[in-house]
């Protein structure tokens, strides 16, 4: 046996990472407590408690046996999580505390830094999700006139003009929005926590975390 072999040998075998199942890398990019996404049941109540649900692809319920079933392409490229409009009536009512809303978020996030969001049905809404953004970090808040008037002339340019002078014109006579942005109080403190919370998620993100 020479030298040469003996290194080889006595040299430690480098340590095989297990693949993780898709179910578990959505547990684990969660961030938070547990989500309890094990727990589902099955029962439905999440599908028939959402107002959007008749607009998804397929109802959470589904979703939740897609991602054990390890179907993750078709999942990341449903519609489903961009119809959720953050109620938490599903999480308020599941019987077994399954953190739904949270598996929507992380899902649009995978969704997103994978590409599959521009495969989807809803391939405008990431773009809807940046504007609102955009707007909430100059401003503080929401400015609907501004967020309407950049994703219509985006993605429904005629869809504005409809938009404008019925929905829109009405909402204005009524005070419910504004012709301007406003912004709130202290605004830079606010930019502040954003940027230092952008700025964790970018260090997770690179130590493979979760962000």
């Amino acid at each position: 046996m020479t030298i040469d072999t003996l290194d080889i040998a006595a040299s430690p075998m480098p340590a095989t990472v297990p693949k993780r199942s898709f179910l578990q890398e959505v547990i684990e990019d969660t961030p938070g407590s547990d989500p309890r996404f094990e727990m589902c049941i099955q029962c439905g109540t999440c599908g028939g408690s959402c107002p959007s649900g008749p607009d998804m692809e397929y109802s959470p319920r589904r979703i939740f046996a897609m991602i054990k079933a390890d179907m993750r392409e078709e999942v990341l490229k449903s519609n489903t999580f961009w119809y959720c409009v953050s109620c938490y009536y599903c999480m308020a009512r599941c019987p077994q505390q399954v953190h739904i809303t949270d598996l929507m978020y992380t899902l649009k996030r995978k969704a997103v830094r994978e590409g599959y969001c521009r495969k989807s049905t809803a391939s405008d809404a990431p773009d809807f999700s940046e504007f609102f953004a955009d707007a909430v970090l100059k401003y503080g808040r929401s400015f609907e006139l501004g967020l309407a008037t950049r994703y219509h002339l985006r993605h429904h340019p005629l869809g504005a003009i409809k938009m404008a002078t019925g929905m829109g014109l009405e909402m204005m006579r009524k005070g419910r929005m504004d012709l301007t942005p406003r912004r709130i109080k202290n605004v830079d403190q606010l930019q502040a926590i954003l940027s230092k919370a952008e700025e964790i998620a970018r260090q997770e993100r690179e130590q493979g975390g979760v962000a």
